[in-house]
């Protein structure tokens, strides 16, 4: 699940090093319209709701949070 998510933003956003934190968010490696865009490609590929109690930091600050996040709600 990590590497399709990786690899999928990875595509959308070439020009963000994923691997360079474990707190993306905390970091400010990834701002609010990135998240925006992060939670439709998410929504889109996996066919699943993103709640908004889900949308913290803990979920977004790494692909390993991510793919929690998504496994859960699928």
């Amino acid at each position: 699940m990590e590497e399709k998510i990786l690899s999928l933003l990875q595509a959308e956003y070439p020009e963000i090093d994923f691997n360079a934190s474990d707190e993306l968010v905390d970091d400010g490696i990834l701002d609010s319209l990135t998240l925006t865009g992060i939670i439709a490609v998410l929504t889109i590929e996996f066919g699943i709701t993103i709640p908004y109690e889900e949308i913290v930091e803990d979920n977004f600050n790494s692909i390993s949070g991510m793919a929690k996040m998504v496994e859960r709600l699928s």
